[in-house]
């Protein structure tokens, strides 16, 4: 079963290889700007979807936000751990 583990693997591996042939590799390359620029029009999409789109075409677009999100964690030298960390914290509060 492929799990947001594998597709984060597979992300971190296509930016730290600089795949030249890779949309990740290619998307990182464009800046910081244009990766989190499309973090938020994924997480637009998603919603819109949520509120007015059929189930299939939101978990469409769920995908998306999460492969983005995954993308920008790398380009800002974060990963899932880090974030697991961070919701660790506020758990214990």
């Amino acid at each position: 079963m492929f799990s947001i583990k594998d597709l984060e693997k597979t992300i971190h591996q296509r930016i730290d290889d600089q795949v030249e042939d890779s949309y990740t590799y290619s998307l990182v390359q464009k800046g910081i700007n244009k990766v989190a620029q499309k973090v938020g029009e994924e997480a637009v999409e998603t919603v819109i979807d949520a509120v007015n789109g059929t189930d299939e075409d939101f978990l469409y677009e769920a995908s998306d936000l999460m492969y983005h999100y995954l993308v920008l964690l790398k380009a800002k030298g974060f990963s899932l751990t880090d974030v697991e960390a961070e919701l660790a914290k506020r758990q214990s509060k």
